[in-house]
């Protein structure tokens, strides 16, 4: 599989491109396979994309998820080219904006209220924002990935320390370190903004405990569902699981790729909007609205969410009897619709290079699974795509046996 183009165009781009220049170190979770997966797209249908050296790939990935549909589905696409011709940068409100806000009103568990924002890290932002206005407190308690601000960032580099102080995580499942921040900081956390899962599944009784524990001591609870909402269901982890926060965001597969958020919840939350400060010149631009109620729309009228489970089960399915057979200690997580799989061969160094050549394999079958975030599953996904992610699995464990990262192996070396 030749890259040139691709790597031609990556070293310019490093040259000019802010962005481009440390997008390998951007998060830790971008990181590919040096040299064997490819940098720049030329174009995307359905289930694949095509590389600018001609490369047609399978894609997992989807734009981080964004893509629930498949790549330019249509009846997305002309929703939006329909509202272009119409003018979609006015100024004013147009009717799309309701009519969107009103379908997520139905379909989400708890919102009695919602706001159109652009990005991920807007609704994670205005969720902590209105929180501590609606609660007069400062104190912020979050895990998984939340999005950039000072109060979330992966990298502590150019954020104050009076910022970071006020802003403390606890560990997944587990009530009690949760329940510590709460003895420690009595009515100062103004909310609990976390995704409900990220990979691990949550523990019986973890998320109704939180949602307990954010009640007891008069606190909000946000969910940032940016990656599981309009995907592990329809109403998101809220509707799978049965637990109902105060504020929840939503993004990525909400519109099929195109740039739009929301947050929704309690009406008297939100209201709270009328005394603080969230606005942007492009909130109002119907284009991303008009996207995100054409792809609400199409996944309520069949059983596109149904089908991305099936076929998600099905892979992983494969995938376990792929990993049983070869004897690699990797294991297949997540839920059906957001796939992954686990490496676990010591230390972090020798997961990084089993994965190396685990998805070197892969990448040179066509398939495009990331090595590093969860995989996707879009409705345009088929049966036979599944064969053919299967065969590519097959051969990356094939690859980590012949370079001895067996269970057996790792063992005998330890």
């Amino acid at each position: 599989m030749r890259l040139d183009r691709s790597f031609e165009l990556d070293r310019k781009a490093e040259q000019i491109d802010a962005l481009a220049a440390k997008r390998k170190n951007v998060i830790a979770s971008d990181q590919m396979v040096e040299g064997r997966y490819p940098v720049f797209a030329e174009r995307a249908a359905g289930a694949h994309f095509w590389d600018v050296d001609g490369n047609k790939y399978l894609d997992f990935f989807l734009s981080y998820g964004t893509v629930i549909l498949g790549h330019a589905d249509p009846d997305v696409d002309d929703a939006v080219v329909r509202e272009i011709r119409r003018g979609f940068a006015v100024g004013l409100m147009k009717p799309v904006q309701t009519e969107l806000v009103e379908e997520l009103l139905e379909i989400i568990p708890g919102a009695e209220m919602g706001m159109l924002l652009k990005t991920g890290s807007d609704a994670t932002g205005a969720a902590v924002r209105l929180s501590r206005a609606f609660t007069g407190r400062d104190r912020v308690v979050r895990w998984g990935y939340n999005g950039w601000h000072d109060w979330c960032a992966q990298w502590d580099n150019g954020i104050p320390e009076a910022s970071r102080e006020l802003v403390d995580t606890f560990t997944y499942n587990d009530l009690d370190s949760l329940r510590a921040l709460f003895e420690q900081h009595p009515d100062s956390i103004a909310c609990v903004v976390m995704m409900p899962f990220m990979v691990e599944a949550p523990e019986p009784g973890f998320l109704e405990g939180v949602r307990e524990l954010t009640r007891e001591h008069g606190a909000l609870l946000v969910f940032d569902e940016i990656r599981s909402a309009f995907r592990l269901a329809l109403g998101g982890a809220q509707e799978h699981y049965g637990v109902t926060a105060d504020l929840v965001t939503l993004s990525k597969a909400f519109a099929n790729g195109y740039a739009v958020s929301a947050l929704t919840g309690r009406a008297d939350v939100l209201r709270t909007l009328e005394k603080v400060h969230i606005s942007s010149t492009y909130y109002s631009n119907a284009d991303a609205m008009a996207a995100a109620l054409a792809t609400i729309r199409k996944l309520r009228s069949g059983d596109h969410l149904a089908h991305i489970w099936r076929l998600g089960e099905r892979l992983q399915n494969g995938l376990r009897e792929l990993t049983a057979k070869s004897g690699t200690p990797v294991a297949v997580v997540g839920h059906p619709p957001m796939p992954f799989l686990d490496f676990a061969m010591g230390s972090e160094d020798d997961n990084q290079s089993a994965k190396r050549v685990f998805y070197a394999a892969t990448i040179a079958e066509g398939v495009f699974f990331h090595p590093n975030h969860h995989w996707f599953v879009s409705a345009a996904t088929t049966e036979a795509d599944i064969d053919q992610a299967l065969e590519a699995a097959r051969s990356g464990f094939e690859a980590l046996v012949a370079a001895g990262w067996t269970t057996e192996a790792l063992e005998a070396r330890s």
